[in-house]
């Protein structure tokens, strides 16, 4: 019977030689819009990451979206606002998986907080509702970018599900995780720093069974409020890591890209992700279903086996 440590060291393999075979240090840059067959063919197949440039220059939203603008057309609109007391919701704080305080307010008054840091110290506003908010609750907005993009729908064969509107300023982060949908993420304003591995580093990166937990936020005065939920959650930050408890993700190869005004970038379904942004940011992004192949089947067979070994009070090394 294989143990633990041999069991790790063939994942471990198999990491390497997807590394070695077509998983690049960089992320491509390729230049104008796609045709669906290259799209395909050249990063959807191959769930690579590509970042494309020249794609959406011609967007009205690149050239109008200040924040003037925005205040002029929509300042007065209620929209849902996630708040934390940090930066991080849908993240590990408090030992529990935290959701972030939802609370509706004006565009005018998000603005005001991501334009001025320094106007409330203990709270960070971020516009991050991923329910296919741009089309819902800013719909002034969408003839300004499009409902979706053309080349992709064709190359997936669908529609989004989901189109979502972003906006916040350097304080609001996005913890490391994954998604099951093949993701479009366009940049307007500021820039956008993704750290990203491929679904192929999961024995590296580990994850924990989390109570979830939610901020409330009355008067200036924060608290949190337990549920009898729970969910797992990956437990590293990749820009502080803790090797001491979690050794095997010093083996985790980060691929880091910056994403500027006017490019997207093609984020593959199931890898994992962890997001920055400079100040004053907005973006929006396209999330299509990912097809539930024999390339899922493969991921999760790859999460079961990870989950086995952080299951097991066995240690384990190369050596073993």
């Amino acid at each position: 019977m294989l143990g633990c440590g041999q069991v790790f060291k063939t994942m471990a393999e198999n990491a390497q030689e997807v590394r070695e075979l077509y998983v690049m240090d960089n992320i491509p840059n390729v230049d104008g819009i796609p045709s669906p067959l290259n799209f395909h063919r050249d990063f959807v197949a191959k769930n690579i990451p590509c970042i494309f440039t020249n794609c959406i220059n011609a967007w009205p939203a690149i050239k109008k979206w200040s924040v003037d603008y925005l205040r002029h057309t929509i300042g007065n609109k209620l929209v849902s606002v996630a708040v934390t007391p940090n930066g991080y919701s849908d993240a590990i704080a408090n030992n529990m998986f935290m959701l972030p305080h939802e609370v509706k307010m004006s565009v005018d008054e998000v603005l005001s907080h991501m334009c001025n840091l320094d106007t409330e110290h203990d709270a960070v506003y971020y516009i991050q509702k991923q329910n296919s908010n741009l089309l819902t609750e800013f719909p002034e907005l969408v003839e300004d970018v499009a409902e979706h993009l053309a080349w992709a729908t064709d190359t997936f064969g669908k529609h989004p599900d989901a189109v979502n509107f972003w906006m916040g300023n350097s304080a609001a982060v996005t913890s490391l995780h994954k998604d099951h949908y093949e993701n479009l993420y366009c940049v307007i304003r500021g820039k956008k720093t993704f750290t990203l591995y491929p679904p192929t580093d999961r024995p590296y990166i580990p994850y924990k069974q989390y109570r979830v937990g939610k901020y409330t936020y009355n008067k200036s005065k924060w608290e949190v409020v337990g549920t009898d939920d729970s969910i797992p959650w990956i437990p590293v930050d990749p820009l502080k890591p803790d090797f001491g408890t979690y050794p095997q993700f010093k083996l985790a190869k980060p691929i880091t890209c910056e994403i500027k005004p006017g490019e997207i970038l093609y984020l593959p379904a199931l890898w994992f992700h962890h997001v920055q942004q400079s100040d004053e940011t907005i973006a929006v992004n396209y999330w299509y279903d990912m097809d539930f192949d024999m390339k899922f089947t493969y991921y999760q067979l790859m999460n079961n086996l990870a989950t086995l070994l952080e299951g097991s009070s066995a240690e384990y090394s190369f050596d073993d």
